[in-house]
């Protein structure tokens, strides 16, 4: 089985769940065969993106990467059902409920959550995100229509929902808006280019590509004081208020994973390093006292490098889980 492939497959089996309900704030914490990302062929977005404004029936289980009008209807009792969405890196996601017509007192439910939860994860993690995690719900039985529409954090939005009788569900329509700061964003692609910005802000921000990748950072600006930058520390970064993490792991939440390495430094590249886990992130810290940004490269292993082994890279740690 090839590396590639292996990767699909784990990516699969973290994605979806059985919803519980039991809890108020639920999370996806079992397994289902479900590959969204398919949705991401480039063929099938430029087909899609031509035929706006964009209607389909959403499934049970869904990956959603276009704005437009979805309608989930149930043929049987649909009990374990979640939709992810995910809009380019510079987007907010807003969900507009059109019509619902679930019975909230028979156990039915319809819950919007900012950001993903994969098997118990959540991104943007806790310390990243700037509500906690109880704000980040949206129950519509709690809420009903008087909040029609919830506009999510970060690039990415998830709908959980129940319902027991056939005949009813939900319509959504789902618009993307401009995040001229964009913080904390998950990859639609396995490849690109991207420049993360903190302008004097206090929060930490994320850019996760869930592939094994090289990455290499070309510029890197970080505490400027009065024109002059900080001069590199004698040691680690852990007494500085800002810098940029390089982390990798097999899940979604950036406190859980494998610190690789961290800058503290301003520097003008490349410095490039190989990440061999399912998941890479390029965190940013930042005090708030700083215009600070990062500017980089990924690009996805080919199953060759993830077998070949450099001195820069962490196959104990990653490739084990492949």
């Amino acid at each position: 089985m090839s590396p590639n492939f292996k990767l699909q497959c784990h990516f699969t089996l973290i994605l979806l769940t059985a919803l519980r309900g039991e809890s108020r704030y639920l999370e996806v914490q079992e397994a289902a065969v479900y590959d969204p990302f398919l949705l991401f062929s480039a063929n099938l977005k430029r087909n899609l993106a031509e035929e706006q404004p964009y209607r389909r029936a959403l499934r049970c289980l869904d990956m959603l990467s276009l704005p437009g009008q979805f309608t989930f209807t149930a043929d049987q009792p649909q009990l374990h059902c979640a939709a992810f969405f995910i809009g380019e890196p510079e987007e907010f996601i807003t969900i507009h409920f059109d019509l619902v017509s679930i019975d909230c007192q028979g156990g039915d439910f319809l819950k919007v959550f900012d950001g993903w939860i994969l098997k118990g994860e959540k991104f943007p993690s806790s310390q990243d995100h700037p509500l906690p995690t109880r704000e980040r719900y949206t129950d519509f039985c709690e809420s009903g229509l008087t909040r029609r529409s919830v506009t999510s954090s970060q690039n990415v939005a998830m709908v959980f929902f129940r319902v027991h009788e056939p005949g009813n569900g939900f319509t959504i329509t789902i618009k993307t808006d401009p995040n001229l700061f964009p913080c904390n964003i998950i990859s639609q692609t396995p490849s690109g280019r991207f420049t993360l910005v903190v302008p004097y802000q206090h929060q930490n921000c994320s850019f996760s590509i869930i592939y094994p990748v090289t990455i290499k950072i070309s510029d890197l600006a970080l505490g400027h004081l009065h024109g002059l930058q900080l001069k590199k520390p004698a040691a680690g970064c852990g007494g500085t208020g800002d810098f940029v993490e390089l982390l990798g792991g097999t899940g979604l939440d950036t406190s859980k994973m494998m610190l690789l390495v961290d800058l503290c430094y301003p520097f003008h590249g490349p410095a490039q390093m190989k990440i061999s886990c399912d998941n890479a992130v390029v965190r940013m810290v930042s005090s708030g006292k700083h215009m600070n940004r990062v500017t980089f490269e990924y690009r996805q292993l080919e199953p060759l490098e993830l077998e070949t082994s450099t001195r820069n890279s962490i196959p104990e740690y990653c490739l084990s889980s492949l």
